[in-house]
C-alpha cells in the first residue's frame, strides 16, 4: 500500500529492483564467504602451530623432569 501522495511502483520496476538486490546479496555473500574461508585456513594453520608447540613443550617438560630426578637422586 503506497503512502498517501505516492504512486505505487510498477510491478516491472519492483521485480527489477528485487533482482538487483538478489544479485547484490549473492555478490556480498560470495565475498564474505571467501573472507571466512581465508580466515578459517589461517586459524587452522595457527592451531597446527599451537599443537606443535604444545608437543615441544611437553617434551621439554619431560626432559626437565628427568634432569631434576637425576640431580636429586
Amino acid at each position: 500500500v503506497p503512502e498517501p501522495g505516492r504512486a505505487a511502483a510498477p510491478l516491472g520496476q519492483v521485480s527489477e529492483l528485487a533482482e538487483q538486490r538478489e544479485e547484490r546479496l549473492f555478490h556480498v555473500y560470495g565475498f564474505h564467504n571467501e573472507l571466512i574461508q581465508e580466515r578459517l585456513q589461517a586459524l587452522t594453520e595457527a592451531m597446527e602451530s599451537v599443537e606443535e608447540l604444545q608437543a615441544e613443550l611437553r617434551h621439554i617438560c619431560c626432559t626437565v623432569e628427568e634432569v631434576y630426578r637425576d640431580l636429586c637422586l
